[in-house]
């Protein structure tokens, strides 16, 4: 009966996302033109090519016009397309799901995505988990997801190409193993069986057509709520489902709640696992922006963290709003016994 502990924070931390940062505004800036401009660099952007910016009335509307304004210094020929946000059809607020519902039913929009040779997915929750369908829709087109974070997180965090070797290293490694185990002195006890699992990784921009899929990270951060736990969680997890939410106070009581209030099974399921390997990104980094400023995307891919999330898993056709991104920290990763990573320190060799 594996078990996945979720360690304790000091109560300091509590004061993640509670709006004391509020220096950033939605102002057009040179540098994150650039920082946009770099990673559609990377992603082999080249004159004449077709891309089409899919945003909703919800997206954040700065980094939807930072896109355009790059993509033009490319050459690209550049079109929006543009649908209303769907309506609230949960019983509970819905946050970085990376399972976007914005392209249901509308087939005209889809139709127009396929002609793209680019789509730059501005979504509010993105398309990394949406159903299928969408996906296999756009045709030919490559897909690279914008995260709902304010451009200063890409501006300290623009993409470097000596991360795609060494994530690619890791995901051979992960391909290759029959069973990974998660071991933690909190108490983390968890062992997935990695015989036929879809394993995928991502270092940050896309140049060729590939399947889509989640980055690996998790831990002592609960980035559905973008809260640092103050008190441990003990989560039993068994076939791939939490069957047991364990440990006193509000940060067990929230994910109790949030979970039950779905009233679907596949809430409970496990989407993916996996560690973060960039050196880069920051741990503290949701202590310094208001909650409306992030999604975490920089918490998921810190070094040595191990990634457990909840939800959507398009690969097990699993779909669900319910979810939950929990990276932690000093967790020990082994693929086939063999350290990846040693109490949250990434191993040389496998970094």
């Amino acid at each position: 009966m594996p078990r996945v502990s979720l360690p304790d924070k000091s109560k300091a931390n509590s004061l993640a996302g509670n709006g004391r940062y509020t220096m950033l505004t939605d102002r057009i800036e040179a540098k994150w033109i650039d920082a946009f401009l770099r990673v559609f660099e990377l992603c082999k952007v080249r004159p004449g090519e077709l891309v089409a910016i899919l945003s909703e009335t919800q997206s954040r509307a700065l980094n939807v016009h930072l896109a355009e304004l790059a993509l033009a210094r490319l050459g690209a020929v550049v079109c929006h397309v543009t649908v209303p946000t769907p309506r609230q059809d949960a019983p509970v607020p819905v946050r970085s799901t990376g399972a976007s519902a914005a392209l249901t039913g509308q087939t005209v929009a889809i139709t127009a995505l396929a002609a793209a040779e680019l789509v730059v997915d501005c979504t509010v929750e993105g398309l990394l988990h949406a159903a299928g369908q969408h996906l296999r829709q756009l045709g030919g087109a490559r897909l690279l997801m914008v995260s709902n974070e304010h451009p200063e997180a890409l501006e300290r965090l623009v993409p470097s190409p000596d991360m795609e070797p060494r994530v690619k290293a890791a995901v051979r490694r992960a391909r290759a193993a029959a069973t990974m185990r998660v071991t933690s002195a909190a108490g983390t006890d968890l062992t997935v069986d990695m015989r036929g699992a879809s394993t995928a990784g991502v270092w940050g921009w896309c140049d060729r057509l590939r399947p889509v899929a989640p980055a690996p990270d998790a831990g002592d951060v609960n980035l559905t709520f973008k809260r640092y736990l103050e008190s441990p969680i003990r989560l039993t997890i068994e076939g791939d489902y939490i069957t047991a939410i364990d440990g006193r106070g509000t940060d067990a009581e929230l994910m109790r709640r949030y979970l039950a209030a779905w009233g679907d099974r596949e809430a409970y399921a496990t989407s993916h696992v996996g560690w973060g390997l960039n050196e880069h990104a920051r741990y503290e980094a949701l202590t310094m922006y208001d909650q409306r400023d992030t999604n975490g995307t920089e918490v998921r891919a810190f070094a040595g963290n191990f990634l457990f999330s909840t939800g959507a898993n398009e690969f097990a056709g699993r779909f669900t709003k319910g979810h939950f991104d929990l990276p932690t920290r000093n967790c020990t990763i082994a693929l086939d016994g063999v350290a990846v990573v040693e109490e949250g320190r990434l191993v040389e060799d496998a970094a």
